[in-house]
């Protein structure tokens, strides 16, 4: 038996939801799996793939850190009171959800929201995303763009299919994986999976999405999703 059905014969699966608390950490319940993941460079260097690198025990609840400074990462160790972490939720109505920039190409267009990178670099392959929305009439092309896009763990990168309308979206276990980058000595933000809820610390759900990320190093100004911060520049 695969994880995915033993999730689905789990009373606590429908349960499943990431709730924000007031500058502490996330309290992740409803036994949501727990993978951490490296992304993976192809001969040419550019972003290919992923690879499982840990799984985690499934817990009922646990909490994981967003300060940055737990000793027990992924895990909060209570660290953020003693180092006073300001998590001040920054998203608010996420106003960059309602207005992306659209690349428009024969068969595919492209909604960029471009305030949700979180430079995992899956989209600069073959010449770019952008560039191969508009030459999408190419099905190499068209299949490349697509692939970019279902790598894009923050939803950034969303196609739609000019045929029928509908986003082309993966299909996403219901699950948070730690984002890690070992060519570049990254780490990266959790992305949760699968539309999990994410609940605020006022109680208010943020937009459910199939892929959402969100910061673990303290530094995002768009919290409590990722912005980028945690690249070194």
């Amino acid at each position: 038996m695969n994880d995915q059905s033993q999730q689905e014969e789990t009373p606590a699966y429908k349960e499943m939801r990431v709730t924000v608390t007031k500058n502490g950490p996330y309290i992740v319940s409803g036994g949501v799996p727990l993978i951490q993941q490296e992304i993976c460079n192809d001969d040419e260097g550019y972003c290919r793939n992923w690879k499982v690198s840990k799984k985690y025990p499934v817990q009922e609840t646990y909490a994981l850190c967003r300060c940055g400074h737990s000793q027990n990462k992924p895990f909060c160790d209570g660290t953020h009171a003693k180092i006073g972490f300001d998590g001040t939720e920054k998203a608010g109505s996420e106003p960059y959800l309602k207005y992306p920039l659209v690349i428009k190409g024969p068969e595919l267009d492209l909604l960029d929201y471009e305030n949700l990178c979180v430079h995992a670099r899956f989209c600069m392959r073959a010449g770019g995303i952008w560039d191969l929305t508009e030459k999408s009439d190419d099905p190499v092309a068209r299949d490349t763009a697509i692939e970019e896009a279902r790598n894009c763990p923050s939803g950034r990168l969303v196609l739609k299919d000019k045929k029928t309308g509908m986003a082309i979206e993966p299909d996403l276990e219901k699950s948070i994986v730690i984002i890690e980058y070992p060519a570049r000595g990254e780490h990266g933000p959790l992305w949760v999976r699968g539309g999990i809820p994410v609940v605020s610390s006022d109680g208010k759900p943020y937009t459910l999405r199939n892929r959402v990320t969100l910061c673990r190093c303290g530094k995002s100004m768009n919290k409590p999703f990722c912005d980028g911060s945690h690249i070194q520049h």
